[in-house]
């Protein structure tokens, strides 16, 4: 540990302040300073592990997977990284992410607001990216606020979504921390979605900031005989969240999900998303199911698998609601919405 924390300061200590900086995309030689860069500033332990490895880091942006934006000093000083990288059901959509600025470089600057409109700005038409979204952390506004400023718009939030051990070095969170999900539409895609009777209020509210178009129609159908229920799950051991990513549902919807639910439970997981599509005349009948067994809404998700999807989740315990810190108004909207519909479901 000692060795650690050594290197680590050695690294801050190295970067020159004052330095002027520009932003590009990555190079092969950027790859050991934005490893050192987020030792730095996380430690060890940063979840998302190929920004730690710089072999990793550099065959991922050789293939595409990822595309890092990077700040850079005139002597190849790393001092700022953002990146998109997939981990939605859709291709066509990339999370932002892994973002954050050396120390001595944070400030008036506006590192890293730059950082993620590069992406945004020269990404699209090369990599052939429809939509961008990001996790804005609350247990502080700055990323919410830099990313409004781009006109980012928030459409979920995932509660409880990370350990407050995450954020140990910073000393910036006192429980489990939300996140925003925020949304920016590069490619329209406008298209029928399907509102769930119970949700048709909320989900309408949250359908006015969507930067395209939508049609809307009321869930009336009944489940299919006729169609097998699939589902994919994710396990985050690290952050004891499972992801359950409905791509097909049928009329044996409840007995699937409940294996997968008995799975999950013997993980011992914290938080269980589940993604459901929009585009099925049935939602609303999955939304009854989910909503018995306490799952709440979370939000939409544009373009989730193509079509829209809708955000469903459930916390064991009682959610840190007051660690959520918001910037704005629509946020925090949203928050009563889903705070709500918690009370409602677990009471």
């Amino acid at each position: 540990m000692i060795d650690k924390m050594a290197n680590r300061r050695t690294f801050e200590d190295a970067i020159e302040p004052g330095q002027s900086w520009e932003i590009d995309l990555f190079r092969p030689e950027d790859a050991e300073g934005i490893s050192q860069l987020f030792r730095t500033v996380y430690g060890e332990d940063y979840p998302i592990h190929q920004f730690l490895k710089p072999e990793r880091l550099i065959e991922e942006n050789a293939t595409g997977q990822t595309i890092s934006s990077v700040a850079r000093t005139p002597k190849g000083d790393i001092i700022g990284h953002n990146a998109l990288f997939f981990s939605a059901p859709y291709s066509g959509i990339r999370e932002s992410g892994g973002g954050l600025v050396h120390p001595t470089y944070r400030g008036g600057a506006g590192i890293f607001t730059q950082l993620v409109a590069h992406g945004e700005k020269i990404t699209p038409a090369k990599f052939n990216i429809e939509s961008i979204y990001g996790e804005s952390v609350c247990n502080h506004i700055y990323t919410q606020k830099a990313v409004s400023g781009l006109g980012w718009i928030t459409q979920a939030i995932e509660v409880d979504l990370m350990p407050a051990e995450t954020y140990d070095k910073e000393k910036s969170a006192s429980g489990r921390v939300a996140s925003l999900l925020d949304f920016k539409t590069l490619k329209p895609k406008p298209h029928t979605i399907y509102l769930p009777a119970v949700y048709e209020e909320s989900i309408r509210f949250i359908y006015c900031g969507l930067d395209d178009d939508r049609n809307f129609s009321l869930s009336q159908d009944e489940l299919s005989s006729h169609i097998k229920t699939e589902i994919k799950t994710q396990i985050f051991d690290f952050a004891q969240v499972a992801r359950l990513a409905v791509h097909e549902v049928g009329a044996d919807f409840e007995s699937a999900f409940d294996e997968q639910e008995k799975m999950i439970c013997e993980k011992g997981m914290a938080v269980v998303q589940t993604w459901l599509k929009l585009s099925w005349p049935w939602i609303g009948r999955v939304v009854d199911v989910l909503r018995k067994r306490r799952y709440f809404l979370g939000g939409i998700l544009p373009r989730w698998f193509d079509v829209d999807g809708l955000l469903m989740q459930k916390i064991i315990g009682k959610p840190n609601w007051e660690g959520i810190q918001l910037y704005s108004d629509r946020a925090k909207k949203i928050l009563e919405i889903v705070r709500r519909d918690w009370e409602t479901t677990v009471g």
